[in-house]
């Protein structure tokens, strides 16, 4: 009887270390992940809820603010606004006045959501939706870098919080805050740090990742915009995407210099969702002007307008191809999946931009915070109860997707041209933000070491979605 036994316990202890070395865990050190893609890579994620929804591993109070969190080995790093004595953040978020308060970089215990320090520094807002900062720190090599809504720029020692350099964008660039603040998420790349500032002829700025000195500055327009900088490799050349209000513009990332430009004027500057490449095509699309799809050369830097939305409003009755307002869509195997102006999850063709379906089912909140897997028919005309700026957050993994939407939802689906299959959903934290007319919940999740870390304007929340 030993020998099986002990037979048995050696296979077993074989399938264990088996499982442990194949099974990938990854961090989450930035906007959108590792590779700054969205996608997440991690594998022994669960394929559905557990009974009740979500495990929820720790809940911790902090102050307001859109910045989604980054999350390197046991620490977690995100910003937020404290409000100065005898302040309140307006119901209207169009109200632009004043308004006195502190942002904040909290570095907390991974496991356990504790803080372990914190960097505060006095930040009066003057822009609109002033819940607080949007974009998520960059954590690399030892330093956390962010980005405050008022053009602060930090990097700190992500050991003891204390800072190594700092830039502000209004003193020194003169740039223009802009109506939603400065929201576009640095990109750290090589010994670069590269970020969207505004000013004259500075639109685009690269500062030493080490000392913070200025190593280039390019690009001018009426205005940055909001949409993150991004690389991407195109044939032989590495090219940074800029996309300002003005136009979308390639540019070599060591030096800056410009290698082409394409005109598109956006209305409000609202740049806001990533510029997305795949297959030798480049999407970028804005809440009022829609969609537009570049071909770019692989022999040359250099692009051409494939199509181009329509500007007969944001109305979903109006929108043909996909004006998003947030959310950054996914380009997949000929396809892109997006939220456009209303909520509506939308599939599109990337060749031309037809429409192939669209559903309000990933945007909707459901009273029992689950529901059945569907395949919406294709709707032609206006979407039922569509709601404006409704919007879910889209990140692969594997072969399904997880989506987080502004009602504080978590969905398991599949997405397809044949449509949207939901799996599951669970409800993760509460929308509380009352600025659109609604309550919601506008920031990006982070999800590393199989877990979801989300925050809304009270309090940021961890969840397993191990196996």
């Amino acid at each position: 009887m030993r020998a099986p036994s002990s037979r048995l316990h050696s296979l077993l202890a074989f399938a264990i270390t088996l499982f442990s070395t194949t099974v990938r865990a990854d961090e989450w050190p930035q906007w959108l992940g590792p590779k700054r893609d969205g996608v997440w890579r991690e594998d022994g994620v669960v394929e559905k809820f557990p009974p009740g929804g979500a495990k929820v591993l720790w809940r911790k109070s902090i102050g307001s603010g859109y910045a989604g969190p980054a999350v390197v080995g046991d620490r977690l790093f995100v910003t937020d606004r404290i409000l100065k004595s005898g302040s309140r953040n307006p119901t209207n978020g169009f109200a632009r006045s004043a308004l006195p308060g502190n942002e904040r970089v909290l570095c907390l215990n991974e496991a356990t959501g504790d803080i372990i320090w914190q960097h505060e520094y006095d930040c009066e807002y003057g822009i609109a939706y002033p819940a607080g900062p949007r974009t998520t720190p960059v954590v690399a090599g030892g330093r956390v870098y962010t980005l405050g809504a008022m053009g602060d720029l930090y990097c700190l020692d992500a050991t003891s919080g204390k800072p190594v350099w700092s830039h502000n964008f209004v003193k020194e660039y003169g740039a223009d805050p802009q109506q939603w603040g400065f929201s576009a998420h640095p990109l750290l790349d090589g010994d670069r740090l590269i970020c969207l500032v505004g000013g004259d002829g500075s639109v685009v700025v690269a500062f030493h990742k080490d000392t913070g000195k200025e190593l280039w500055r390019n690009l001018s327009s009426a205005g940055a915009g909001y949409s993150p900088p991004v690389i991407y490799n195109v044939g032989a050349t590495r090219q940074l995407i800029i996309w300002h209000m003005e136009a979308v513009c390639g540019l070599d990332p060591e030096s800056g210099k410009t290698y082409w430009e394409v005109a598109f004027p956006v209305k409000n500057a609202l740049t806001v969702p990533m510029a997305r490449y795949h297959d030798g095509k480049l999407l970028v699309t804005s809440f009022y002007n829609g969609a537009l799809m570049l071909k770019l050369a692989t022999d040359r830097p250099s692009a051409e307008v494939v199509w181009g939305g329509n500007h007969d409003g944001e109305r979903p009755e109006k929108t043909k191809t996909l004006n998003s307002i947030m959310p950054t869509p996914i380009l997949k195997d000929g396809y892109i999946y997006g939220v456009c102006s209303y909520g509506q999850l939308r599939c599109l063709k990337a060749d031309t931009g037809e429409r192939i379906w669209e559903t309000m089912e990933a945007t909707r909140a459901k009273k029992d915070g689950r529901m059945n897997p569907t395949s919406p028919k294709p709707i032609e005309g206006p979407t039922e109860k569509s709601e404006r700026w409704a919007n879910a957050f889209i990140v692969p993994n594997g072969d399904r997707y997880f989506l987080f939407n502004d009602r504080g939802d978590l969905i398991i689906a599949n997405l397809s041209p044949a449509g949207y299959q939901e799996i599951d959903r669970t409800h993760v934290i509460e929308p509380d933000n009352p600025m659109p007319g609604r309550l919601v919940v506008w920031s990006h999740p982070a999800f590393a070491h199989r877990k979801m870390f989300v925050r809304n304007d009270h309090e940021i929340v961890c969840v397993s979605l191990a196996k």
